[in-house]
């Protein structure tokens, strides 16, 4: 079965260039019809050229070239994902800024990039931890911090306006609908009749 090199390069915005990366590519004799790029943010895996390559072009036995594994994505944990994906694909990685991943290495000894990428995926998965660690402790301290200084978290309180009470007693005796007294204090529907003592 005939198998193919592609090669992936992205930016994250469209006043970023590609050059660099291209030119790497070029280097190890790419064909243009073989790169796919993309002009997004790393945020996330919702790209259309990376989406093709992963849904309709990568086969077993492919390879797929980045210059780096952070154009995969900024997320360690999607990192982590998209090389187990990989592995897991029959698709060999190949990252040019890790030269372990470039080796080329005669037949029965394929093991070695499959050490590699286990160590890969293993340290990944422990940064991305740490990092869902941190954040979680800043959050949490932050918290602490806010309510030390008896600031209020979540949503503000909804506050009656001025015209509540005489606005909320002509609707109580029907000479106004709900919607006329809505109107008349700026209020949503819920919050209405929340301070009505409904609940709708």
């Amino acid at each position: 079965m005939e198998t193919r090199t592609f090669y992936y390069a992205r930016v994250s915005s469209r006043d970023q260039n590609l050059d660099r990366q291209l030119a790497a590519f070029a280097a190890m004799g790419a064909s243009e019809r073989d790169i796919i790029t993309d002009k997004e943010s790393g945020k996330d895996l919702n790209r259309s050229g990376y989406t093709a390559l992963k849904t309709a072009m990568l086969r077993p036995g492919d390879t797929l070239v980045v210059k780096s594994l952070d154009r995969l994505s900024r997320n360690k944990s999607d990192i982590k994902n998209e090389l187990q994906f990989f592995k897991d694909s029959g698709i060999r990685l190949k990252v040019i800024d890790l030269p372990t991943t470039m080796m080329d290495l005669p037949q029965g000894q394929e093991w070695v990039f499959e050490m590699v990428n286990n160590i890969l995926i293993e340290v990944l998965g422990t940064i991305a931890e740490q990092e869902r660690a941190t954040i979680r402790q800043r959050q949490a301290e932050g918290i602490a911090a806010a309510r030390a200084q008896g600031k209020h978290l979540g949503r503000p309180k909804a506050v009656k306006p001025e015209n509540w009470d005489s606005v909320f007693r002509d609707w109580q005796a029907g000479e106004i609908t709900a919607v006329e007294a809505m109107k008349r204090t700026g209020l949503k529907r819920s919050t209405f009749y929340k301070f009505a003592g409904i609940r709708n």
